[in-house]
């Protein structure tokens, strides 16, 4: 009985706290007669208390409760979350847009964490880290099988404090050791903004975190004032969202003061609000278009939403992710605390960007096709028809780009960052990020590169010969056509040799984008990439198309 006594000594007292927690609840929920809640918290009471006295092993106590809380919130939306303290830091920095760190991007290859990108102007690209370069140890801390989550919290911490690192890097026989001071990492919410021709400006929004509005309205000042800018292109793609009044501030840029920009509506009616535009605009008649796709989601959402509504811009690109959802941070006990979604949100023309339902989503979350029953229709200013249900539709819908499977094998194969690397390590500098191609001897490099690696794939056609061959099996036809089967897989296996030529544009594509990213950083990304960028070409040539642009907003 002593070492029974000691066994479950540590769980029982996290039980007894929870029974006296749960305790107080029942009898907030009993004086409030609400008997449902009341008497299910006794149930979640007795049976935990039971499973930690006789399950089998031991079993910890704060992970089984940690899970059923996220099994419990996951059944209500995807946004209403439990935020643990240890990840504190990390949703403080989807506010503020700040963290104490290094100011380097990570990722996983094999057993290891890799540096895949440096911030320029902060300690890892200082200290002279580079891309590629293979993380053994922090802090004496051995950082093999370590996920990226738990490397990035080793390097993360105060500023001011000093992070020692050992790395392996390609081309050096020895580890080096490289010793860093952590600092205060602010990520811009606008990573480049300029002139992409003579009379039109660019601004690229990441993200909206503090002071998004004010980076927006100072970086359109200076490319009126400074360049001329006649007309301007405002790239949402891939912003996640973020803060709410900052989508507020940025539509006031471009629309009337005091005009609703977007309400919340929730099931407290006292807490319901009504946001609007507060200041005369910086400027509302100069031709806009705005950049969205299916990554564009919440706070990005509202502009691109409010400035079609308002029919104030084009929006070009495919429709938007779908999330009209308002969440709320409460803080609980022990510096936890719990994202929850209290509201959904309604621009301008009444309708809502929420999807009909959570199900119905795409691979990368983003909303699916939804059937023309379920569209309700909605009026602009100028009595344009738009549709709720999900998302924002374009204006001018472009067809993402695709990516063959040979171009995709030699990204998830890492052959393009790594021969990035090689790139940088053989050559000192490049033409500026708008003017470097890929050459014909750049392209023979990097062939030569890969041989030798493995960059296997199965295309589309292989894959369904393949469901074709199991199919004639269960229906008896095998035997005629398993020759004819094997002479066309053997086309295809030949054919296949030849697509480092046939799939070259956008094998070039990738390449470009990973070598300027070595010389000059996310700022040379976002140049290089916007030369070949269709929905860039589109939304230039309906803002020069005045008479055409004109029409789509008043029909």
């Amino acid at each position: 009985m002593k070492n029974l006594g000691k066994h479950f000594r540590k769980p029982l007292v996290i039980l007894a706290f929870i029974a006296i927690t749960l305790t107080s609840i029942f009898s907030t929920a009993y004086v409030s007669n609400n008997f449902e809640i009341a008497k299910n918290l006794d149930i979640f009471n007795t049976l935990f208390r039971e499973l930690v006295i006789n399950y089998v092993d031991d079993v910890n106590a704060a992970e089984l409760i940690k899970t059923g809380i996220d099994e419990m919130l996951e059944s209500l939306d995807p946004y209403t979350n439990f935020i643990p303290e240890s990840e504190i830091e990390d949703f403080r920095f989807m506010t503020t847009g700040q963290y104490g760190g290094i100011g380097a991007l990570i990722m996983r290859r094999g057993d290891y964490i890799f540096i895949s990108e440096t911030y320029e102007g902060f300690p890892a690209s200082k200290a002279g880290l580079l891309p590629g370069d293979k993380i053994l140890n922090i802090n004496e801390n051995d950082a093999k099988n370590r996920t990226q989550e738990e490397v990035s919290s080793l390097l993360k911490g105060q500023p001011g404090t000093e992070v020692i690192i050992e790395i392996e890097r390609s081309g050096h026989d020895e580890t080096l050791i490289i010793s860093m001071e952590r600092e205060v990492v602010q990520i811009d919410n606008i990573p480049w903004y300029g002139m992409i021709d003579d009379k039109t400006g660019y601004i690229k929004l990441t993200s909206f975190t503090q002071n998004a509005g004010r980076e927006v309205r100072d970086a359109f000042s200076e490319l009126q004032n400074n360049h001329g800018a006649e007309s301007l292109v405002i790239d949402l793609r891939g912003n996640g969202g973020g803060l709410l009044n900052e989508a507020v501030n940025i539509t006031n840029l471009f629309v009337e003061k005091n005009q609703v920009v977007v309400e919340t509506k929730g099931k407290i009616k006292e807490r319901n609000t009504t946001h609007r535009t507060l200041n005369n605009p910086i400027n509302k008649e100069i031709p806009l278009a705005v950049l969205v796709d299916r990554a564009s989601a919440s706070a990005s959402e509202i502009v691109a939403g409010a400035i079609q509504d308002f029919d104030r811009g084009v929006i070009v690109g495919q429709r938007t992710f779908g999330k009209g959802l308002v969440q709320n941070v409460v803080p609980l006990s022990y510096n936890t605390q719990m994202k929850i979604t209290v509201a959904k949100y309604y621009i301008p023309s009444g309708r809502s960007i929420q999807a009909i339902d959570y199900a119905h989503r795409n691979e990368d979350g983003s909303i699916a096709a939804i059937p023309d029953s379920l569209k309700m229709p909605f009026e602009t200013r100028n009595g344009r028809i738009v549709y709720g249900g999900g998302g924002i539709e374009p204006d001018i819908f472009i067809e993402p780009l695709s990516i063959s499977n040979i171009a995709l094998a030699l990204v998830t194969n890492f052959h393009i960052f790594d021969y990035a690397n090689h790139f940088y390590r053989n050559n000192s500098t490049i033409d500026p990020a708008d003017k470097f191609e890929i050459s014909q001897e750049i392209y023979d490099d990097f062939l030569s590169f890969l041989e030798g690696k493995d960059y296997s794939y199965v295309t589309e056609s292989e894959m369904y010969i393949e469901r074709l061959r199991k199919m004639s099996i269960e229906e008896k036809y095998h035997d005629a056509i398993d020759k004819e089967l094997q002479r066309v897989q053997e086309r295809i296996k030949e054919s296949k040799k030849d697509d480092l030529i046939t799939f070259r544009n956008e094998i070039e594509m990738l390449l470009k984008n990973e070598i300027v990213g070595r010389y000059y950083n996310q700022e040379g990304r976002i140049i290089s990439s916007l030369n070949d960028d269709p929905d860039v070409a589109e939304a230039l040539r309906i803002i020069h198309a005045a008479e055409e642009y004109k029409t789509i907003l008043n029909p």
